[in-house]
């Protein structure tokens, strides 16, 4: 089986908001989209990450399997917020295989659950540059029953569910794939969903920082509706098309929100840069469907000082034209930042 075919696999977000689904196809280190979905999900059918209606993802991810005619069985997805604890740690060096039959006992230490109730992952990331006898390691957990939950629903669509990944290290694999960046350059990678904001601090590939807020996209919407006074879809509606729209009173609540997110940012952000030894941040990168926001980057950027622009993660990847409609994908590119980082993952990656 050494040159076995690699099997089709499906990267799919399951946002508060929606579901994104992208398959890719890998040949000789490059990556061609093969299909490419988003439909919306009922209000509140995940709440704190927490899968509240089932049947309705269930129904979604089947429509757009339906829809794109996809035949992939094998799937992968990803969490974030209160779903997953992240912890970088350091301990003594040693071989992989002697930190996997240890790794339970030594996450004990850093995780306020039960261990047998938790999965547990790991990544060797570097040598401690303080104590040379130690090592830098990621460890990363996650309540059994929300993976189970996760799988249970994946199951039901049809597919088999190979790998759970972390909306932050999502971003970070397309990132990756799309930029070739100086291996000294730390980047901020700010992804802004509905009502969730993964920072992820990376240098050479490293995870540096990682921190989720609880504040995203939804925000703008809420902030419409008391200001005008609307329902939320309409609300909704008016923050899409707000580009569109040059109603000085619209654009007056976008630059507030705009404001008080890209404050968020600068704190989660200077705590990093005040406490680490890794070297400060030079750019940051903006994604999810947030980032779409009018002069959302604009803000971050004089707020962080430092350059600031939106993530593309279909820039370095092969797109019929044929096929794709470029305005579109010009549009949506922004959100579908964890879903294309989930479709380069395979089993057994770390």
């Amino acid at each position: 089986m050494l040159f076995a075919k690699k099997k089709d696999i499906v990267g799919v977000d399951i946002g508060s908001n929606s579901v994104k689904l992208v398959q890719l196809r890998e040949s000789k280190g490059s990556y061609q989209l093969m299909s490419l979905g988003i439909l919306p999900l009922p209000p509140e059918a995940i709440v704190d990450n927490t899968l509240m209606d089932s049947s309705s993802i269930v129904e979604t991810i089947r429509t757009l399997l339906a829809n794109l005619d996809i035949k992939a069985k094998e799937a992968t997805c990803s969490i974030s917020g209160n779903a997953v604890i992240i912890r970088k740690i350091s301990l003594p060096v040693m071989p992989v295989e002697e930190l996997e039959d240890q790794i339970h006992w030594e996450a004990e230490q850093y995780i306020p659950f039960d261990i047998n109730d938790v999965n547990v992952d790991f990544q060797i990331l570097s040598p401690d540059e303080q104590d040379p006898s130690k090592m830098n390691v990621l460890l990363v957990a996650s309540k059994k029953d929300i993976i189970n939950d996760y799988i249970a629903v994946f199951a039901e669509a049809g597919l088999k569910l190979i790998v759970v990944d972390v909306d932050a290290f999502a971003v970070q694999t397309a990132f990756e794939v799309n930029y070739n960046v100086d291996p000294n350059d730390v980047v901020a990678l700010i992804n802004i969903g509905a009502n969730i904001m993964n920072l992820n601090v990376v240098r050479d590939g490293i995870s540096l920082f990682t921190r989720d807020v609880q504040m995203g996209g939804n925000l703008y919407t809420e902030e419409i509706q008391k200001q005008f006074g609307l329902d939320s879809k309409s609300a909704e509606m008016k923050k899409l098309t707000a580009a569109a729209n040059d109603d000085s009173r619209l654009q007056e609540i976008l630059q507030r929100v705009n404001d008080t997110i890209a404050l968020e940012m600068r704190r989660s952000l200077d705590f990093y840069n005040t406490t680490a030894g890794e070297g400060k941040i030079s750019r940051a990168l903006l994604s999810g469907g947030g980032a779409r926001t009018p002069q959302l980057a604009e803000a971050v950027q004089q707020r962080l000082q430092i350059p600031t622009e939106v993530l593309n993660p279909l820039l370095n990847v092969a797109v019929s034209e044929k096929e794709f409609d470029k305005e579109y994908l010009d549009e949506v590119a922004p959100s579908l930042a964890v879903a294309v980082g989930l479709a380069t993952r395979r089993l057994g990656d770390k």
